[in-house]
């Protein structure tokens, strides 16, 4: 972390706005007056700091490359300039160019934009795998002002020369190091050999290896160079997000997570998975269990999302458990606590996640379920957090028990000074006729209690202590489709291999670009000559196989079906 904000440094350019100047204000801003008229009536009262930053060399006409943490407010920092500087007459050809990871982030930013954009007449289309291009295609062939695509969808438009770039004025590359990590790096590439030279380019990422600064010499001109990052609490305040671990083994993780659920009382809270399929199983596992849990996951469509997040934002359920490809971009207000039910196997991820709570001065809890071997992730996410995650034993039945009568004792003790009791005083006074008082608020506190809690887990969580992994020499290497395959997979062939240019990135875009399925959910890929084996979740590949069939993998048709032989020589 240290060395990203070393290298982020204001760069040695003459900033548009000084520092005597910093914008207070969305008017202070310069924006056209439609901006801030539609700013306005969404509620946003002032910029944010990567919004202060940015806009105004945006608007200038800069290059701009930018580290933001997630929940910073940088899809108006880049929205904004683009639509102020929507030319008056327009051809119907896009005039700016965002690209995104996933499906879920193009809905978002594209309704964003419209929102914004709204009374300037916008024309805004989000282009993503597994929606109709039929839609899409008719939609470009009216004009449009502004494209949000997945780099697949887009390179497959271009090539079908359904998407014209020529008269592109700002191409936005948003969640570039996600965009990397799905294997796109190659498709980016490509559609910025196509755009043209005297552009305006736009970089934000939430981390900065080297392979974005490399894209960022390459493809921006002396850009203006931000890092916005979560504000620290100020000199010895408590941080707002509390982090703490939980040491739990695998077969013991729904009833501990439960308990840590029951003592923490969250207002709401997401749980983070690895796979889908741990997603819908845990979900279906903490509905049984008495929580209103809802799933959220790449398997499912826009319409079902909506649904999950009306949902959770109206109080209806609690809790949901989702992927961090799915839940990328999402924002809720009242969410109190993040879950790791694993800990995350990049420290970037990590943060990522807790960057969703302790937002506008509100407490927030961040929990992470670890198993024993993990201590070592532990101790890398700290060291690159600059933050303790403190080590706490699993609630006991006792710790739950007491729990609960503190929570019994405070709403009973609201009731006392906010209800209307009188009408309840004839029933107190019949039965201390009969009992004493004392009997009778016992009875009537049971009650309570019982009715505020439910019944309690009474089940065992053994207390186990972190131990060391085993050393990495120790592991085996990595089964192929051909050898061993996981649980729950499926082997797809695919008649493109090496001959073709085609490299584990390009198959791992084209099914994340063009299906429901996430890079983290992809098996072992093997590459010959003339094809490749893939393994994918057995619930998608029917999916992956229609898709893919539909569209090209690096500009070719390829033949997509099950391998029928079940894994095979590939020494050719």
């Amino acid at each position: 972390m240290s060395s990203d904000s070393a290298r982020f440094a204001p760069a040695d350019t003459t900033d548009p706005i000084g520092p005597d100047e910093d914008p207070a204000t969305f008017s202070d801003l310069g924006l056209r007056p439609e901006l801030l008229d539609a700013i306005t009536a969404l509620g946003y009262e002032e910029p944010t700091p990567i919004q202060r930053a940015a806009i105004p060399p945006l608007l200038a006409g800069r290059d701009l490359l930018g580290q933001a943490a997630t929940g910073t407010g940088k899809t108006a920092a880049f929205a904004l300039p683009l639509l102020h500087r929507l030319p008056t007459t327009r051809t119907g050809e896009p005039v700016a160019l965002v690209l995104v990871p996933t499906r879920e982030l193009a809905v978002q930013v594209s309704e964003a934009i419209h929102r914004y954009g709204r009374d300037l007449g916008a024309r805004v289309l989000p282009i993503y795998g597994g929606q109709p291009i039929g839609r899409q295609l008719r939609v470009l062939d009216g004009g449009v002002d502004v494209v949000v695509a997945t780099p697949g969808r887009a390179l497959d438009h271009i090539a079908r020369g359904t998407l014209r770039l020529d008269q592109l004025d700002t191409v936005v590359l948003d969640e570039a190091d996600e965009m990397l990590d799905m294997g796109f790096a190659e498709d980016i590439e490509a559609i910025l050999r196509d755009v043209p030279e005297q552009r305006q380019t736009v970089l934000f990422s939430a981390t900065m290896p080297d392979r974005i600064d490399g894209m960022a010499r390459q493809h921006l001109r002396d850009p203006i160079r931000i890092a916005i990052g979560r504000q620290p609490a100020a000199g010895g305040e408590t941080p707002l997000v509390r982090q703490v671990a939980y040491v739990v083994a695998r077969a013991h993780k729904p009833a501990a997570l439960g308990r840590v659920l029951d003592i923490e009382s969250p207002t709401a809270a997401i749980v983070f998975c690895r796979s889908r399929e741990e997603v819908d199983r845990l979900t279906e596992t903490m509905n049984g269990r008495g929580y209103r849990a809802e799933a959220l996951h790449g398997g499912m469509g826009q319409e079902q999302r909506d649904r999950v997040m009306g949902r959770l934002r109206t109080g209806t359920a609690d809790l949901l458990v989702a992927t961090d490809v799915a839940a990328r971009g999402l924002d809720v207000e009242q969410l109190s606590h993040v879950i790791n039910y694993d800990v995350p196997s990049a420290p970037e991820s990590y943060v990522h996640r807790i960057g969703r709570v302790g937002r506008a001065g509100r407490q927030g809890v961040a929990i992470t379920l670890a198993e024993p071997r993990e201590h070592r992730m532990l101790k890398t996410i700290e060291r690159i957090t600059g933050q303790r995650i403190s080590i706490d034993r699993v609630p006991t039945v006792a710790d739950l028990r007491t729990r609960r009568l503190e929570m019994t004792r405070a709403a009973l003790h609201e009731s006392l000074l906010e209800d209307d009791l009188e009408p309840y005083r004839v029933i107190v006074e019949t039965l201390t006729d009969e009992f004493d008082v004392m009997e009778v608020a016992l009875a009537a506190v049971r009650l309570a209690h019982e009715a505020i809690g439910g019944p309690i887990d009474e089940e065992d969580i053994p207390q186990v202590p972190l131990r060391p992994e085993r050393p990495a020499g120790g592991r085996g290497r990595r089964q192929g489709p051909g050898r061993a395959r996981a649980a729950g997979m499926t082997c797809l062939f695919i008649g493109v291999g090496r001959r073709a240019g085609i490299r584990p990135q390009d198959l791992v875009g084209a099914i994340t670009g063009e299906t429901r399925v996430s890079g983290r959910e992809i098996g072992a890929i093997e590459i010959a000559d003339r094809f490749s084996l893939v393994e994918v979740p057995r619930s998608a590949a029917t999916e992956v196989i229609n898709r893919l069939r539909q569209t090209t993998i690096k500009g070719r048709r390829a033949t997509v079906r099950r391998d029928r032989e079940g894994g095979r020589d590939l020494a050719e």
